[in-house]
């Protein structure tokens, strides 16, 4: 995500950069495109949103949390192409109450994370609530799929410092994504395709949604694909893009 600003007066630029200074230093830090970790502690826990890579790789990712009529209309699409290798990050809730649709992605041969038990914002919780979450939903997916998630997808990508330190305490990365398909907004199948293939390059973690919200995402995906078929790509799992991968994080206090 880049941002370019053009002020006169050396007094409100002094302002801005104090204000710009502040807010970084405070939430979120983004890093430069085709880095490995976004957001990390000193010489701690970190999260991801992409790989530096020359290679044309990128891993395609789908959240779900609830709803039964997208995801296999998905699996179908991806099936279709021949792709096995993405990896669908759920909630624990959800997949309790639809273990054939777990089953199916797992048999498929997609990659599964953790995507929280009752999807709630981990930063609103208190750190006993977050790590409450995760382990309810890290049973329920071992249980269904006979395999521990890895991966960690705090629910609506929000998370702080805690949440890092508590998703390493469970053998957990935290996973977010550098492009956004925006496709749970429904902005129509043109726009989808626009916000992924104008933005992704090799080593990217594309986020979409299989949730019964996202009704567009089914009809984008044959154009997203073919165009990075076309152009060479390799869909991965993360698992795959983030493995041997070289580290360069910015911390955060």
């Amino acid at each position: 995500m880049k941002f370019f600003y053009s002020f006169k007066g050396y007094r409100f630029k002094h302002y801005v950069i104090i204000l710009v200074a502040a807010l970084f230093s405070s939430i979120l830090l983004y890093v430069e495109k085709d880095q490995l970790a976004v957001f990390s502690t000193d010489q701690g826990p970190r999260a991801i949103d992409s790989v530096e890579t020359k290679e044309k790789k990128v891993a395609l990712t789908f959240d779900i949390s609830w709803g039964e009529k997208r995801a296999i209309p998905i699996l179908n699409l991806l099936k279709k192409y021949k792709i096995n290798e993405t990896t669908f990050f759920l909630s624990g809730s959800w997949a309790e109450r639809h273990p054939e649709i777990v089953e199916r992605i797992a048999k498929d041969g997609h990659e599964i994370g953790n995507l929280g038990f009752q999807y709630e914002h981990y930063t609103n919780l208190e750190t006993d609530q977050i790590s409450k979450d995760i382990q309810l939903s890290d049973v329920v997916l071992k249980e269904l799929t006979n395999k521990k998630p890895t991966l960690l997808r705090p629910p609506n990508g929000s998370f702080d410092e805690r949440v890092l330190t508590v998703a390493e305490k469970f053998n957990y990365t935290v996973v977010h994504w550098s492009v956004n398909s925006e496709d749970w907004k429904n902005p129509g199948t043109d726009q989808i395709v626009k916000n992924v293939v104008k933005k992704t390059e090799g080593g990217d973690i594309v986020l979409f949604h299989a949730s019964d919200s996202a009704k567009q995402t089914e009809k984008a995906l044959p154009q997203i694909i073919e165009h990075f078929q076309k152009e060479g790509f390799r869909f991965v799992t993360v698992s795959e893009l983030i493995a041997n991968s070289e580290t360069k994080s910015e911390e955060i206090k």
